[in-house]
């Protein structure tokens, strides 16, 4: 059966800076997603809302990827620790063998970590994190689901398109794997279907919106 082609939409180009601290963005990725999360990083400025990461990645190798993300980034990029607050300017991964999710705490966000059970086999798992976002943030989020195997965040991505945030997938063409991507494309669950390059001017035009 013939791959489905989604179209692309196009995302606003240029430079935009960032002062708010009360917009979140998601990102979920798995195979190929190291790559393409350093990529979107590196775009990124150094004052852009709080981002959470969810990368399917052994508990060992976790840590050494926000270390070297952080190197190649203008923001600050941290392995996520329990209670942590969101800031902006930084961005927490998730640690290996841990869900992260997102917690409202009085007008702010927190970090919060889990060995609860895996979900779809993965722990972190996008749809933990991603739902978790849906709930606390809403309509203040933005999201990306990223390259990866299986079906984890399509779900996730859907709960926040119907919270009012801004919800974006990597496209088959720029995709190492268009599993988790395309799963999310089929639910609906994507606003905007998206090469690589152009997630992070997506992501950061959204962010300037209001909520809704």
């Amino acid at each position: 059966m013939k791959a489905l082609q989604p179209s692309v939409t196009p995302a606003p180009a240029g430079v935009i800076q960032y002062r708010t601290t009360d917009r979140l963005i998601a990102i979920g990725a798995s195979t190929g997603g190291t790559e393409a999360i350093r990529m979107l990083l590196e775009t990124m400025p150094a004052d852009a809302p709080a981002i959470v990461i969810a990368q399917h990645i052994p508990a060992a190798f976790s840590k050494p990827f926000a270390e070297r993300l952080d190197r190649h980034s203008k923001m600050t990029v941290v392995h996520a620790e329990d209670d942590m607050p969101l800031l902006a300017g930084h961005a927490y991964v998730a640690p290996g063998g841990l869900h992260l999710r997102v917690q409202r705490s009085g007008a702010r966000w927190r970090c919060r970590l889990g060995d609860d059970d895996p979900i779809r086999r993965h722990r972190p798992s996008v749809d933990a994190l991603f739902e978790s976002v849906a709930s606390a943030a809403g309509a203040n989020a933005s999201a990306a689901l990223l390259t990866g195997m299986g079906d984890d965040g399509a779900r996730g991505l859907l709960a926040l398109r119907k919270a009012g945030a801004a919800t974006i997938v990597q496209d088959e063409a720029s995709s190492v794997v268009w599993g988790m991507p395309g799963a999310a494309y089929t639910l609906g669950a994507a606003q905007q279907v998206l090469p690589l390059e152009q997630i992070t001017a997506a992501l950061l035009a959204s962010t300037t919106q209001g909520p809704g």
